[in-house]
This record gives structure tokens, sequence and C-alpha cells, in this order.
């Protein structure tokens, strides 16, 4: 569990690997996909602005709560779809670390237009279980991350792939930076400016591992056409995961439907 306050427990049955090579398969089933709404309604909306934020910002205009948290959710269409696919892959990293814990930057916070996605990289987990002092069990995590909901002629595979690279050789780094020029005049939750530095200045601390994983969330109805495009050998620099959600353009839907529903009494 973390600042979300979702139990990631609750999620493992969620995640199972249908397949581990050469690329990670997971399928959730009908039943499972109609419950994320319900599991991850608060986990959602506290992405997007706190519970601490959401009461301040309410008193201070006099505006209904709900109006508040309207301005921070994506509208449906393209830009929801994209978070959702970066939240599903958030609580999936953060549940396979179980029973350690991944230290997620909320980065859906810090968006400067709610209709576009969050910039740099799309998801970042940190691995330090002896926080605050460094180790040689820390690690990073980074997934770039593509999502197909309906047939059409995006390749959610082969993008996720090509994204990898640059988080690989450049664009982790630029956001490690980013990260903590925003953790500077912003309250960025369970990151922090320390922790941020531990990672950013390695040449300091002990060497820190690195893993990276392109994913494609995919429509269960889609998901044998697109496999047709996935590499017939894995990778050693990266991990394709690739997720199949039953009725994804609905399920997506419901999870912000039910976020969006859920402001606190």
């Amino acid at each position: 569990m973390d600042e979300l306050g979702f139990d990631f427990n609750t999620s493992v049955g969620w995640f199972l690997h249908q397949q581990e090579q050469p690329y990670v398969l997971v399928k959730l089933t009908a039943a499972q996909a109609q419950q994320l709404a319900n599991e991850l309604a608060v986990s959602v909306r506290r992405s997007y602005i706190t519970d601490a934020q959401l009461t301040h910002w309410s008193n201070a205009h006099g505006m209904p709560q709900a109006d508040i948290l309207g301005a921070k959710l994506p509208d449906p269409g393209s830009t929801m779809a994209g978070d959702f696919g970066e939240l599903l892959c958030y609580v999936y990293q953060s549940t396979k670390e179980l029973p350690d814990e991944a230290i997620g930057a909320k980065k859906w916070r810090l968006k400067q237009d709610r209709t576009k996605p969050a910039p740099r990289s799309d998801v970042v987990h940190f691995l330090m279980p002896n926080r605050p002092n460094p180790s040689a069990e820390d690690g990073i995590l980074c997934a770039e991350v593509k999502l197909k909901s309906t047939a059409g002629q995006s390749t959610p595979i082969a993008s996720a792939i090509a994204d990898c690279t640059k988080d690989r050789t450049s664009r982790l780094a630029e956001t490690l930076v980013w990260l903590r020029e925003r953790a500077m005049a912003e309250d960025l939750g369970d990151i922090d400016i320390p922790l941020l530095d531990r990672f950013i200045h390695l040449v300091d601390h002990p060497p820190v591992a690195k893993r990276f994983r392109a994913v494609a969330v995919v429509c269960e109805s889609l998901l044998n056409q697109e496999l047709l495009a996935a590499p017939a050998v894995a990778s050693p620099d990266f991990t394709l995961l690739v997720i199949a959600v039953p009725n994804l353009k609905q399920t997506y839907e419901a999870v912000f439907e039910a976020a969006r529903a859920a402001v606190p009494v």
C-alpha cells in the first residue's frame, strides 16, 4: 500500500502471467475487468489530486469537490485511454514487487493540461529497501505504455518497444531531473529530493539496477491480431509486457466515471 491507499495484495490475482517468454502475457478475466471500477476508483482519483488538496481547494474557492476533481481528470478519449494504461501498469509494477514496496511517481498530478498526457517517462518506480540509506539492492523500474481499445491502425507493441528505447537512452534520466525540479516547489508525496538525488547522482552511491518494460494494454478482442507484431525472441534490454483486458474501452471509462464520483465524504 502506498499513498494511493490501495492494497496491492488485492491485485495479485489480476496479473497472473500466462507466459514469460519471449514476452510476458497477462489476461484479465471479464469478472476482474468489472471489478476495476470499484477497486481502483479512489486510487485513480488520488493519482490526480490528494485528499488534502481536494479539500483545501474546495474550501478555498467555495466550490464542490466534484468540480475541483473535474478540472483534474481527463475527458473520455485518447488521453483518458492512455492514462488508464499507465495507471494499470503502475498497479502491475507495484504488485509484482510485493512484499517489497515500490515507490511510484504520481506523474498525473503534475500535468499542465488535463487534456494531454503527462510528460516524460510513463511509469517510474523506485526500489529503495533501506531508505533513506542507499544500498546495492536499490533499483528503478521504468515502463513505456501504449493502449489499444478499438480496431485501428495503431501498433501498441511496436510503439511501446520503440519508445522504450528512448527511456533507456535518455528520457529516464531527463525524467528524474524533471521530477527533482518539480519537487523543489511542490509536494510529490512519496517522492522527495533525497530519494531522487540517490538515483540521479549515481557516482556518489552504489550502482542501481534499472529494469525497463515496453507495455501494450490491448482489448481482449484485439489480442490475437496484435500479438502478430510481438518479437519471436526476448530482448536483453527490456521486457515486453502485454496485458489483455476484456471490453477495454468500457472498462477504462467505467473506472474514470467511478473515480469522478469518489469524492471524500
